[in-house]
């Protein structure tokens, strides 16, 4: 097992065990929850893929994804309070993992021979889309449309990517360079209340 797929795994279990947790107080039952986990970690990877015609897609590839999933929610159901309290450590663990996320969709894309501005947008995409989807279902204002600088972190880490990756850059290199600005804007933006500016 290589350190990127750990990783993934990883990222895809936080993923599952915030979605699974965004219902617990609104009296959704265990069905509800597991399904929320589910749709948050795979459904930015699945937009990604059936947008890109790449099947089969992760998840259906992959049964180590599905275990991860189904771990990530059943800790949910065994330890709301605990996880509930670290919610600082999701806040990171969420961060590293749209950070890392949002690389791995550029990649994939560039690897099935898109431009590089549609590249960005799938890595966006990839990292954010699950979070859309848990907000849409459990009745929140979607992460995408809220004053916190999000999806556009994650851009900006998919073009400098992209760049580097176009200026030669060894790719470890620049997935943890590019990695670091997305988790370093978003980390600055929470603790100053930054946003981008509004349309009033």
């Amino acid at each position: 097992m290589t350190l990127q797929y750990a990783l993934e795994l990883i990222g895809t279990f936080v993923f599952a065990i915030s979605g699974a947790l965004a219902v617990r107080e609104k009296e959704h039952d265990m069905f509800g929850a597991g399904f929320t986990g589910f749709i948050t970690a795979i459904g930015g990877g699945t937009l990604r893929d059936i947008l890109l015609d790449s099947y089969p897609l992760v998840w259906i590839g992959d049964i180590h994804f599905l275990y991860a999933i189904l771990l990530g929610i059943l800790a949910a159901f065994i330890f709301p309070n605990l996880l509930s309290r670290l919610r600082k450590t999701f806040f990171l663990f969420d961060t590293l993992g749209i950070g890392f996320f949002t690389v791995l969709g550029v990649e994939k894309a560039l690897s099935l021979g898109v431009r590089p501005e549609i590249a960005a947008i799938m890595g966006m995409f990839t990292a954010v889309m699950g979070g859309v989807f848990r907000d849409t279902l459990t009745n929140d204002l979607p992460i995408l449309f809220r004053k916190e600088i999000y999806a556009s972190a994650c851009l900006a880490g998919a073009v400098i990517y992209l760049l580097l990756n176009h200026w030669g850059m060894d790719r470890d290199y620049n997935l943890l360079l590019s990695m670091s600005v997305i988790i370093a804007i978003r980390m600055i933006a929470m603790k100053y209340k930054l946003s981008l500016p509004t349309l009033d």
